[in-house]
């Protein structure tokens, strides 16, 4: 996938805000992959700050949304994972200094 494509597709997914915390996934450091396939399906390989999270479905949802406007990308498939398990050392800085988080 071009540089620019995945870099237009992770600007789609910070628009996505993980309810709990109120900051986008992108700098959570949720998102671990974004694939795309040559009939331009991406999947979108993910995690969430919990085993069980409640607004899973949500985020998903909002995560295909985020996607749908992009024209190059026709389809969006979303694989939530638990390995590597998410720590706040994935989160960016941004997020930290957001939720007041210090190393």
């Amino acid at each position: 996938m071009e540089e620019e494509l995945k870099e237009s597709i992770l600007g789609a997914l910070e628009q996505v805000i993980d309810p709990e915390l109120g900051i986008d996934i992108v700098n959570l450091g949720l998102v671990y992959d974004i694939e795309m396939d040559e009939e331009s399906k991406v999947t979108v390989t993910m995690t969430l700050t919990a085993m069980g999270c409640p607004l899973a479905g949500i985020i998903v949802d909002q995560v295909q949304l985020a996607l749908k406007d992009l024209p190059e990308v026709k389809e969006t498939e979303v694989n939530i994972v638990w390995n590597p398990p998410w720590s706040k050392d994935r989160m960016s800085r941004y997020a930290k200094i957001a939720l007041g988080i210090t190393d």
